[in-house]
């Protein structure tokens, strides 16, 4: 079989050409099993999985055990000034309690997971991550953030520095080849030839596969093009296709088997407004599928319009993880401001001061003040009845974002 193009592409999937590449090979990545990067990480596999046993029993495996006993359904990571993060656990009523481990209902868990590459540069820093099964989980941050990263370590195409991880309720990297085959993957975007149909390109990731059956092929490809709305195009050309195609088209042969999980990474990057919305509803038809969808972006506007859960990473750590709506909670919680936009600056002052609101001060031509539990047309009919000339008034409430900003110092690309 000839070599898939370009190197930039994982997608998962099972590897007949792996099948005698140990346990890697047998995890089905489409890449070359000889390949010296797959040597590396399988002896890395080994000598992880040989320190995970040799320290049974001792104090080390003890801890690893109790931090998976009553995990939070929200954790914050809040910066301490100039130095990293510390932890503070937010805890929800009715959240999971002594007797339950963090692996239960768990499609991900890491614990203290680490990568540190040659030269001494940290790229994943103590990573403790839960990814809910059945959830739309946004993996947030930065470009730079360690994102990509972390999704090579949990795939096995990286091997961990430090720590521990679980996927699909099994301990990596052991249970590689019973766990990759029922997760699918794109890695730093698609990659196909460009001379061959979309459907030609899915039957070469398809015949890769040492978990599919030959005799349902043209069967699955089909369902797989039809998931993704690509039936009409399965035989134009990938040259031909629109990027948000090629994205689909990827997805597809991500989704060519059963998937229990779909790992995701920067799905929507690139794409314009209309292939980000196709990509936007794919995501969402496949989890309402029950499969657990784990999606990479350093777009806010994504993950809040995609997602159920999200992790928050800054400069390789996590500082912050849970459901959105808890998110969006706290942002509820923050002040609420009023502004005023009047000539009149210091009579809106003397009548919101009156009206007992905090934190009044004026500008150029606008008074500001915390609204509190006021309501805002109340606020209106004061300034109108004391005569105060009102060019424009904006109740203002903190968004998604600047919890964000609160928690990590610092912002995220809102459109992109």
């Amino acid at each position: 079989m000839s070599e898939m193009p370009g190197d930039n592409t994982r997608l998962l999937a099972g590897s007949r050409e792996g099948r005698d590449a140990g346990p890697r090979g047998a995890a089905g990545l489409a890449e070359s099993p000889a390949s010296p990067a797959r040597e590396r990480t399988t002896e890395g596999a080994l000598e992880a999985t040989a320190r995970e046993r040799a320290t049974e029993g001792t104090p080390e495996a003890t801890a690893r055990e109790r931090t998976a006993e009553g995990a939070p359904e929200v954790t914050v990571l809040e910066r301490a000034s100039g130095r990293g993060p510390e932890v503070t656990v937010l805890e929800r009523a009715g959240g999971g309690g002594p007797g339950t481990t963090a692996a239960q209902g768990q499609a991900i868990v890491t614990r203290g997971l680490t990568k540190r590459f040659r030269g001494g540069q940290v790229a994943v820093d103590g990573l403790d991550l839960a990814v809910p099964r059945g959830s739309v989980f946004g993996f947030l941050g930065p470009n730079g953030s360690g994102k990509t990263t972390t999704i090579r370590m949990l795939l096995g195409l990286v091997t961990p520095t430090e720590g521990t991880w679980e996927m699909l309720g099994r301990p990596m990297p052991g249970a590689i080849p019973a766990v990759l085959p029922r997760v699918g993957a794109l890695v730093e975007g698609p990659a196909f030839y460009p001379y061959l149909s979309g459907e030609a390109n899915l039957r070469r990731y398809d015949a890769a596969d040492p978990a599919a059956d030959p005799r349902t092929a043209s069967r699955r490809i089909g369902l797989a093009l039809e998931r993704v709305g690509l039936t009409a195009a399965a035989r134009k050309r990938y040259r031909a296709y629109s990027l948000g195609m090629r994205q689909r088209l990827a997805i597809a042969a991500a989704l060519l088997g059963p998937r229990e999980l779909l790992v995701l990474d920067e799905p929507t990057n690139g794409l314009d407004p209309q292939g980000t919305r196709e990509v936007r509803a794919l995501v969402k038809e496949i989890a309402a599928d029950g499969t657990t969808v784990f999606v990479s972006s350093h777009l806010l506007a994504e993950v809040e319009q995609m997602c159920t859960h999200v992790g928050v990473m800054r400069t390789g750590r996590l500082v912050a993880q849970g459901p959105i709506d808890e998110f969006r909670r706290l942002s509820a919680g923050e002040t609420v401001m009023i502004r005023v936009e009047t000539p009149d600056t210091a009579v809106a002052a003397a009548v919101l001061t009156g009206l007992g609101l905090a934190g009044v001060r004026t500008g150029d031509g606008e008074t500001v003040a915390e609204l509190g539990a006021l309501a805002p047309e109340t606020v209106t009919a004061e300034l109108v009845t004391a005569g105060v000339a009102v060019r424009g008034l904006a109740v203002q409430r903190p968004s998604l974002e600047d919890v964000f900003v609160r928690l990590t110092g610092e912002g995220f690309d809102v459109d992109g």
